[in-house]
């Protein structure tokens, strides 16, 4: 009697982590940065806007550091799937408001 309610739930637990792993998704964050290389002889270096799912400390830190880069965070959204197999990155929902409004 013990082991057919131990096997019972057994099934009824995989059955219940099978259901819950096929509506699970995965979800990342974005970051769009303003970014000034710093050089020895700062003269006319222009600021440049980059989007990355590395976060501000991860990103000085791949990019040479502090002494390298500076690096302003403009803002950040999550975004629903992966970023496997070079697949961009999702729009910014500012953008998506900006698109609205204009229209």
């Amino acid at each position: 009697m013990f082991m057919k309610k131990l096997s019972l739930g057994f099934i009824i637990f995989n059955l219940l982590l099978v259901l819950m792993i096929e509506t699970s998704q995965a979800e990342y964050r974005v970051y769009q940065y303003s970014i000034k290389m710093r050089t020895l002889y700062e003269v006319d270096i222009k600021p440049y806007l980059v989007t990355s799912t590395l976060d501000p400390v991860s990103y000085v830190s791949y990019h040479g550091g502090r002494e390298t880069v500076s690096v302003d965070l403009l803002r950040s959204w999550t975004c629903k799937g992966h970023t496997g197999q070079r697949q961009p990155h999702c729009p910014s929902p500012y953008e998506k408001a900006k698109e609205v409004k204009n229209f």
